[in-house]
């Protein structure tokens, strides 16, 4: 990462083609966990600040260059905002699951109503197995149970960092750094979708949204750190 031709350059050439293709599926949220992914990882490798400034421009140049493609993704992103900002300006269509979330998380309390007794995933929250289910979590296991979830993330964040430190080579380390990046900034946006941070981007919830693909990938990704924490520790010990 400390040379432009090869280090910096084919990294954000690859980089932009893989979410140039997302986004003009459109798959916003996505696009923003592989460019997080990929700066992260980046500014991690020891890439000079005039060149991750050049990168940046390199993205800004890519998204005009989709946009100008793809005119829609405009309009698309303009109605994600306005019912994020408004939800009741539509209530039983675009602005319902926000709405819905909102209450499911209100009602959940301090400590919750008990596991398996939420209201809101009988017919009221779309999708309450999927991108919405913090909401539920919230619900059942109240204020409490709900940060002892984001504590979990913080922990996992916390010992990736400190494997990808102790990591017998530069390549072990950046695995580790880019699979952790990839769990933690995408639960991050989950999170914030679901208490009405950020607009919806339709993003899962690691270890928690139904999908037996994406748990397979999850644990996947999770022994390849643990491969690496054994390599290290075995070097060291």
């Amino acid at each position: 990462m400390k040379t432009l031709t090869y280090g910096v350059f084919p990294f954000v050439l690859i980089l932009a083609s893989l979410a140039g293709l997302l986004l003009l599926e459109p798959h916003l949220s996505g696009t923003m966990l592989i460019f997080a992914i990929g700066f992260i990882m980046m500014l991690v490798g020891g890439t000079r600040l005039i060149w991750f400034g050049a990168a940046l421009g390199f993205l800004i140049a890519g998204i005009a260059g989709a946009i100008i493609i793809k005119p829609d993704l405009v309009w698309y992103a303009q109605d994600r905002l306005r019912y994020w900002i408004d939800p009741w300006e539509d209530p039983r269509g675009l602005g319902h699951q926000v709405i819905q979330s909102i209450y499911a998380i209100g009602s959940g309390g301090l400590f919750g109503l008990g596991i398996g007794n939420s209201r809101q995933k009988h017919l009221y929250l779309p999708e309450p197995q999927n991108d919405f289910i913090f909401a539920i979590v919230c619900e059942e296991l109240g204020f409490i149970g709900a940060l002892m979830v984001i504590f979990l993330f913080i922990a996992l964040m916390w010992r990736g960092a400190v494997i990808a430190c102790k990591a017998k080579d530069r390549f072990g380390s950046m695995l580790v750094v880019g699979i952790i990046t990839q769990v933690t900034v995408q639960a991050a946006l989950n999170i914030a979708v679901v208490t009405k941070t950020i607009p919806n981007t339709g993003i899962s919830l690691p270890f928690f949204s139904y999908g037996g693909t994406s748990l397979m990938m999850l644990l996947g990704e999770m022994g390849v750190v643990l491969s690496v924490s054994r390599q290290s520790s075995i070097n060291t010990g």
